[in-house]
């Protein structure tokens, strides 16, 4: 009941990566996600260690957030390979748009990469020696996208569903809406036959009913107070960057919210910006309170271990 496809392998990554998915036939090799842009040689090793000699011939980006994509500069270098985006956002990879793409908007980095095809809803993928069909999966992020294979009812379900939750709906940071898309992506789910759900983050899960309800709930005490997704958001984009660099001074964290424009999207929900200092430092604090992923020691922020994005 559980168990992958044949010819489907999950590398399950902790942050600061997706999971990658690697699927092949005697056709091809395409991986799905390739992580963020530090941890792009350790997943280039991972498709070397699973193909050995032969190449990989495609990647497929379920969206352009940089722990979905950041591999694929390094792995573009490594073989000839087809890569496939969502068609929304050809326009910005094409123009390297780092705003539009929300590299700069969320203080993180991806290196430049190309692509040489595109996805929009309603294609079929055939990969794997399998049909998977592309899902509209906008919310977390509006250009994304899911992968679902009816023949073994697997959905790859990226960041709209995981067995605990689903990513930031980043759009209603900036006064777009994204909550009601959430809503309708997951009663697209719901209308599935869903054995197996493979999420962009955490393992591969048969539970999918019961992640639904969870989800379901969540949406719903995000959208009875927005302020609660913004403040989801600076602490996930704290984490994130603490988890990259390991350490910086309260100061260097101000200086990111500054600089970062969705930072600055959700702090504004919150506080006045004369109060961000106060609001930052009270983030810090929960993040650091218990057991939690960061550490204070004087003015300098340290992270204490990996965390899985599935906790957020």
């Amino acid at each position: 009941m559980n168990a992958l496809p044949a010819s489907v392998r999950v590398f399950e990554r902790g942050w600061l990566s997706s999971n990658n998915v690697l699927i092949v036939d005697d056709r091809s090799a395409a991986l799905v996600d390739t992580g963020y842009a530090t941890h792009a040689h350790q997943t280039r090793a991972l498709v070397q260690q699973a193909l050995g000699a032969r190449p990989l011939d495609l990647i497929v980006n379920t969206h352009l957030h940089s722990d979905h994509c950041g591999g694929n500069a390094l792995l573009q270098a490594t073989w000839p390979c087809r890569t496939l985006i969502p068609a929304s956002e050809a326009e910005a990879v094409r123009d390297w748009d780092e705003a539009r793409l929300t590299f700069r908007a969320t203080g993180q980095t991806c290196e430049r990469f190309t692509f040489t095809g595109t996805l929009a809803p309603g294609a079929t993928l055939r990969l794997g020696a399998l049909d998977w069909q592309v899902l509209g999966a906008p919310g977390h992020d509006p250009h994304s996208l899911m992968l679902y294979c009816a023949a073994e009812r697997v959905l790859i379900s990226a960041d709209a569903l995981w067995e605990n939750g689903f990513g930031v709906i980043f759009p209603e940071l900036e006064g777009e809406s994204g909550f009601a898309e959430q809503q309708a992506v997951l009663e697209t789910i719901a209308a599935l036959d869903v054995r197996l759900a493979i999420p962009g983050h955490g393992a591969p899960f048969a539970n999918v009913e019961e992640a639904l309800q969870r989800a379901f709930s969540r949406l719903a005490w995000l959208r009875a107070d927005p302020a609660r997704n913004a403040r989801n958001a600076l602490k996930v984009l704290i984490v994130f960057k603490l988890l990259e660099v390991r350490a910086m001074s309260f100061a260097t964290l101000l200086r990111m919210l500054d600089n970062a424009m969705a930072m600055r999207a959700a702090a504004s929900m919150l506080k006045p910006r004369g109060e961000w200092p106060a609001l930052m430092k009270a983030l810090v604090e929960e993040l650091a309170a218990g057991n939690g992923p960061l550490t204070v020691d004087g003015e300098q922020i340290v992270a204490r271990a990996t965390v899985h994005a599935s906790e957020q």
